[in-house]
């Protein structure tokens, strides 16, 4: 119902190359550009400026960004509105997440609408959550699970619906012995001399971490890095320091204790649905919402205090 060329200008504002927008669309440079130069002899009017080394939006673009927004909201409201009304829900449906969500959340959402709408193909896609984002944008998924963070669009961006599904707790884990297991209240300020295990600079986990203890008042020591649960799990067992693990997240069957943290606020992720604007109200995607919040609720009720094996 929209033209692709305007979602290709969209993928280049939003990653502000042609070439990074090529990479997020699996597309080349040169397909970009192609396709731009035709949007742009359509409309009669230039859609780029050189600027500096790279290039910038014109204002005719961004009146054209503006109405595309428009229309997309519209198209995806006429499609909802269809979907409602046709009788059984046909055709492609694409769940994309973070690993926690793509492991606990959307497989359970992906078996309850394979039996529910069973003309409809449902796929599971796993995915950072910046990379989520491109997905929706483009097409290529049609509910994405991301946890909120700096890199992440604004709540206010109209190319989106994102929605609060839950705050995932994060909790401390340590090893079995250590002094704050024979602690009655443990708040995240109590670990502040530790020596701390966090993933990798600028992925999500290592935002979630930072940003935790700096609302805690102090900067983690990192003494290793690890993005895998199991890797950090393993590193807390033999001593080598501590680790923050979402409530959501199951970890192996080590010699440590996981522990519930409190304080105002308690340290957790916002975990955000997102789906194209005006896709929220169609009926799969209300499903879907609806399976996924009945697992994460029976997920975040098992997992008590001197867990291990999670």
């Amino acid at each position: 119902m929209i033209d692709p060329k305007l979602k290709v200008l969209q993928m280049v504002a939003r990653h502000g190359t042609v070439t990074a927008a090529a990479q997020a669309m699996n597309y080349t440079p040169s397909a970009v550009s192609y396709q731009l130069r035709q949007l742009a002899e359509e409309l009669g009017v230039e859609l780029l400026a050189p600027s500096g080394r790279g290039i910038a939006l014109t204002a005719a673009a961004r009146i054209v960004l503006r109405h595309t927004e428009a229309l997309s909201a519209q198209a995806e409201r006429a499609r909802a509105e269809l979907a409602s009304v046709t009788g059984e829900p046909a055709g492609p449906f694409t769940l994309c997440g973070f690993s926690t969500a793509a492991t606990h959340l959307l497989p359970p959402a992906a078996a309850a609408l394979r039996e529910r709408y069973p003309q409809v193909r449902v796929r599971v896609m796993e995915a950072e959550p910046t990379p989520c984002f491109d997905l929706l944008l483009s097409g290529d998924a049609d509910l994405a699970l991301v946890v909120s963070t700096a890199d992440t669009p604004s709540g206010g961006d109209e190319r989106f619906d994102q929605r609060p599904l839950l705050d995932d707790p994060l909790d401390l884990v340590v090893p079995a012995g250590h002094r704050l297991t024979e602690t009655a209240r443990v708040t995240l300020a109590d670990a502040a001399g530790e020596p701390w295990i966090v993933g990798n600079a600028g992925g999500t986990y290592h935002q979630l971490v930072m940003s935790a203890c700096t609302s805690a008042g102090f900067t983690p020591d990192i003494a290793h890095v690890a993005d895998e649960w199991d890797t950090g799990t393993a590193l807390v067992a033999l001593g080598f320091g501590i680790i923050l693990v979402p409530r959501l997240a199951r970890i192996n069957d080590w010699a440590v204790v996981r522990i519930p943290l409190q304080g105002e606020p308690a340290p957790a992720r916002r975990i955000l649905a997102a789906t194209r604007k005006g896709r929220r109200d169609h009926p799969v995607v209300a499903s879907a919402l609806e399976a996924i919040g009945s697992t994460a609720q029976t997920l975040q009720a098992t997992r008590p205090r001197d867990e291990g094996a999670a």
